[in-house]
């Protein structure tokens, strides 16, 4: 998992240098605060569109799939600053496979859940009483 940050370190930091290079050549002097400002802002207001484009597309089929999304994101974030205090502190190993087994044992539990409420509403509609439109007057 080490590795892997320094990867995604190395990565972003190449971007950075490159991103102040081209606006250095185009007459533009931007600090590093402003290029933060500017490029998270896009970040974000990018993902927000497509975020707020596939919720509105599961809010019609489910808000429990909505629901999944954030708390899976959520860990992820809880799971990777785990990893990194982790690494940091020396207390513990840093590594991706605990990651990994931590968010499923989320996965695991959510699908117990989805099992009991899908048996749940199985009952619930064997249960409820069924209309016969054929023996409706006209």
């Amino acid at each position: 998992m080490g590795e892997f940050i320094k990867l995604i370190v190395a990565i972003v930091n190449e971007l950075h240098d490159i991103v102040i290079g081209v606006m250095s050549g185009l007459g533009f002097s931007i600090t590093d605060k402003e290029l933060h400002f500017w490029v998270i802002g896009l970040m974000g207001m990018g993902g927000f569109v497509v975020v707020q484009f596939l919720f509105r597309l599961l809010s019609k089929w489910s808000i429990t799939a909505i629901s999944f999304i954030y708390t899976i994101t959520v860990l992820l974030v809880i799971v990777f600053a785990i990893e990194i205090q982790q690494k940091i502190t020396g207390r513990g190993n840093m590594e991706f496979a605990d990651a990994v087994v931590g968010l499923q044992g989320f996965v695991v539990l959510f699908l117990v859940y989805l099992t009991i409420r899908l048996l749940a509403m199985g009952v619930r509609r064997l249960q409820k009483p069924r209309s016969n439109k054929s023996t409706r007057s006209r």
